[in-house]
């Protein structure tokens, strides 16, 4: 199964859930003009790629947990576009949700996408107690021990020095809680063991700091059509990035030594557990610049 089968399953329980829960139309159409958008469903991929590491088929159950992932990241990005926050008028190639809905329309679309995930996991047939436990990861990754801490520090930091620490710290938060949150959610899935589980969540930690590492690379490498939003922004605001700390050659160096680390750990636990790393590793890959 290719990534494109992925993809269309992932987009497919997105459209189930908002048919079947009919909320008032223009609430659906300001989600679905951001979910829709496109985007490389990185988080949800991972996941259902770990999924199927671990030897199991996928479902229609494993699709609607993907899909959570998915939609709170969607969240995030409607709401750091907002003139509050990073001020961007593009997103995935169009306008921004709230240059096409309002801002007041925007938050709120943020706002369910936030807390909808966790309706679908309530409805997911799966072990009860995987429920609870996804649940505990889902918001451990994204609220105020995830990503919203990492976005308010990251938007403190706009106001003064950081040093390298510092922004490895936010980052940790910002992306890398979400980007664990895949390997952790398919490891839970699966019924592996608390051991494994801390593999997992270290795999994700060292993929989350490789892909916020890319993000900088890409913009001020990359321009509109390929990034789909404002390329050069980090710069012109004086965001502190890899870029800032590391030079461009150390920043693609730093985000080549953190996917060996995560190779390594695919490595070793293809060696401690029946795991097929292939198509995880192929996913992997991809985060090279």
């Amino acid at each position: 199964m290719d990534n494109k089968e992925l993809l269309a399953g992932i987009d497919q329980a997105i459209k189930d859930f908002y048919a079947s829960t009919n909320p008032v139309n223009h609430l659906r159409e300001s989600i679905l003009y951001s979910v829709d958008a496109g985007g490389k469903r990185i988080r949800p991929l991972f996941f259902l790629r770990t999924v199927q590491a671990f030897g199991l088929t996928l479902t229609e159950e494993h699709y609607k947990v993907a899909s959570t992932v998915e939609l709170i990241h969607t969240s995030s990005l409607i709401h750091d576009d907002l003139p509050a926050m990073d001020d961007d008028d593009y997103r995935r190639g169009r306008l921004t949700n709230h240059k096409v809905y309002g801002e007041a329309q925007a938050i709120l679309a943020g706002d369910v996408l936030l807390l909808d995930p966790y309706n679908i996991l309530a409805r997911t047939k799966i072990p009860s107690q995987q429920i609870v436990s996804l649940v505990l990861e889902l918001s451990l990754a994204s609220g105020s021990f995830g990503m919203v801490a990492g976005q308010v520090l990251d938007m403190d930091g706009e106001k003064r020095e950081l040093n390298l620490a510092d922004l490895k710290a936010i980052h940790a938060l910002k992306t890398g809680k979400m980007l664990t949150f895949p390997f952790v959610a398919g490891g839970i899935v699966a019924g592996v063991s608390k051991e494994v589980l801390e593999q997992l969540r270290s795999l994700g930690e060292h993929v989350g700091l490789a892909f916020q590492i890319r993000d900088d690379i890409k913009d001020v490498t990359a321009d509109f059509s390929e990034i789909g939003k404002t390329p050069g922004k980090d710069m012109v605001h004086d965001k502190a990035t890899y870029i800032k700390f590391y030079g461009l050659d150390g920043a693609k160096k730093a985000l080549s030594e953190e996917l060996n680390q995560a190779r390594l750990i695919v490595a070793n636990l293809t060696e401690s557990v029946d795991l097929d790393p292939v198509n995880l590793l192929e996913l992997i890959d991809q985060l090279e610049v």
